[in-house]
């Protein structure tokens, strides 16, 4: 079966990244997942957000652990990424909701509400400041929609070994995914991690190091790679047999696979 087309943030290649606009976007694509990253705010929301200040997307030094989520909901998430749009005429107006700081939950209601099923890859950072309560935080909102266990449509991602062990302990029936930043990280990583742990390498280490990928097709383990965004990473994604290809352009990877489809494939 083919891989499973996750939205990579979103539809971020065109859409400002984590934004409610860009995982629409996604959805209305076809997307099969959406990917997301989880920081905790200071007054204990699980916001999707990449990085631990806010520079890069919302033009302030802004610390996320050190905010409310009122205050993050006073920033614009979605300027950034088209910083000359109030110069053009005959730009479409854009519903400014669209591209406010988005919570967990608003995701997870957005996911619920749809048409049809589809899939959620939560990546959870490390080191952060509130260490493993972002987990516990996770599981507990999961379980409020009835995800925590078997038949969840959610998985929890990390490059923290640590950080799935404990989601492992709170949620044991959840799919977690060990994301490999490095190839010479995965040597160590294949002796300590769960046998049913699915592994995410990024699609750059698989093509510098064909080692690596030969180790991880041994390892008969779903691979979800990450992030493939062009036909020659898909096709060695295709090659190698993943389960899932995370991408920013998921209109695209659909249009080469040739369309989206009804059901997903089991990762």
């Amino acid at each position: 079966m083919r891989p499973q087309v996750v939205a990579h943030r979103g539809a971020s290649h065109e859409q400002a990244e984590h934004t409610l606009g860009a995982y629409t976007a996604a959805l209305d694509a076809g997307a099969e997942a959406l990917e997301c990253d989880v920081r905790l705010t200071a007054d204990g929301h699980l916001v999707c957000v990449h990085d631990r200040d806010l520079r890069r997307t919302a033009s302030t030094r802004g610390i996320v652990s050190t905010m409310n989520l009122a205050d993050l909901d006073d920033l614009d998430f979605a300027s950034w990424k088209n910083p000359w749009a109030d110069l053009d005429d005959e730009a479409p107006e854009v519903d400014a909701s669209l591209g406010k700081v988005l919570t967990l939950r608003s995701l997870l209601e957005t996911v619920r509400d749809y048409d049809h099923r589809v899939e959620l890859a939560i990546e959870t950072k490390h080191p952060v400041r509130y260490g493993g309560l972002v987990e516990r935080r996770l599981v507990e909102t999961l379980a409020d929609f009835g995800w925590a266990g078997a038949d969840s449509p959610a998985r929890v991602m990390s490059f923290s070994w640590s950080a799935l062990q404990r989601v492992e302990r709170l949620a044991p029936e959840l799919d977690v995914v060990m994301l490999i930043e490095k190839a010479h990280h995965w040597p160590m990583l294949r002796r300590v991690i769960g046998e049913d742990w699915k592994v995410g390498p990024g699609v750059e280490e698989l093509r510098e190091h064909p080692g690596l990928a030969r180790r991880l097709v041994a390892s008969k383990r779903d691979l979800h790679v990450w992030t493939v965004n062009n036909a020659a990473d898909l096709e060695l994604c295709l090659e190698l047999g993943a389960s899932a290809v995370i991408s920013d352009r998921p209109a695209y990877m659909l249009e080469l696979l040739g369309g989206s489809e009804d059901t997903a494939t089991g990762v």
